[in-house]
């Protein structure tokens, strides 16, 4: 694509260079070669990638090119954001390969337009697959499960009866999507465990994104709901009749407990636990290793919580520091 074709686009400002120049990838300045764009977010920065091989870089408005630059510049209000657009642009797509002779679907499986369907494959009974999705190796569609267009899912991963995946939709491999929530009742007398009915749903709106080896379990009696644009990075847990909100972003080893909620745009950082029942607001922070305990709700939008229970951070850290003095006075 040229510069100009970005712009027009992505937006952004063309500070200097030739916007017919043609650009065919993005990279980090370090390694960056000629067709390809950079960004920068600081006047640093942006000396650096002044300097590089690179044709092209995007960096802040009100930005001012370094004397004598001789590479392109763009300004945007967000540079690293119009940089990731451009990469998605710029990438190549895969090419339809088809359904592979190895690959078994079954015959009343309705499968779109210029769909692959990888080695060993398997596409049960009553499933539809949307146009341009990709299900990889391996990949296991239970029956009457529901992917919608240009999804991609990865070798490995299971997707379990019933379960309605949106449109553009990356699920990495080993994920297990639709599963038998963690729900039983317990005799009083026996003490023996029996499963509380699991025969709810799951279902997965447009452009989420699931890590590697995470689980989603289907809701008991309802469903379990991931909103749009919700990022799951791998090794996740969501348990049965949960409802993940819009834009919501999970790091790795996160656990959420049962029938909880997590408002839009919340952001849980690595390993942190949610108890059942629990209630996280919109736009909630919650530092790595957290813990909200089981029906409690959190509110604090914007404010970094840290801690079990979890509070603000400026909070947690004067009583680990009141927990350290009087640690040091039994001491001495």
């Amino acid at each position: 694509m040229t510069l100009a074709e970005l712009i027009a686009q992505l937006g952004g400002a063309l500070l200097q260079g030739n916007p017919e120049i043609q650009i065919r990838h993005v990279a980090d300045v370090s390694k960056a070669e000629a067709d390809d764009l950079v960004f920068a977010e600081t006047e640093a920065a942006l000396a650096m990638a002044a300097k590089s091989h690179a044709t092209a870089v995007v960096t802040r408005l009100g930005a001012l090119p370094p004397e004598a630059a001789s590479i392109a510049i763009v300004a945007a209000a967000q540079p690293r954001l119009w940089f990731s657009h451009a990469a998605r642009l710029l990438s190549t797509e895969l090419p339809v390969m088809g359904i592979h002779p190895s690959a078994e679907i079954d015959p009343d499986a309705q499968i779109g337009e210029g769909v692959t369907v990888g080695a060993c494959a398997v596409i049960g009974s009553g499933c539809r697959v949307g146009r341009f999705s990709r299900i990889e190796a391996g990949a296991i569609v239970c029956e009457t499960v529901r992917i919608g267009e240009h999804c991609r899912i990865y070798p490995r991963v299971v997707i379990y009866p019933g379960t309605i995946v949106g449109n553009h939709v990356v699920v990495h491999a080993g994920a297990v999507l639709g599963a038998d929530g963690f729900g039983y009742v317990r005799d009083c007398e026996s003490g023996a465990y029996t499963q509380f009915p699991q025969q709810g749903t799951l279902v997965v709106e447009d452009d989420v994104e699931i890590g590697a080896n995470s689980t989603i379990d289907r809701g008991a009696l309802q469903e379990t709901r991931i909103r749009r644009g919700v990022k799951i990075d791998n090794l996740v847990h969501i348990g049965h009749n949960c409802d993940i909100g819009e834009d919501v972003v999970m790091a790795s080893l996160t656990g959420i407990s049962g029938s909880s909620t997590i408002g839009k745009g919340a952001i849980l950082a690595g390993q942190v636990g949610v108890g059942d029942h629990a209630h996280i607001g919109p736009g909630v922070i919650l530092g790595g290793q957290a813990g909200v305990l089981s029906g409690k709700t959190v509110s604090t939008q914007g404010t970094v919580l840290w801690g079990t229970p979890a509070k603000p951070l400026k909070e947690y850290l004067r009583e680990l520091a009141t927990l350290a003095r009087l640690a040091k006075r039994k001491k001495e």
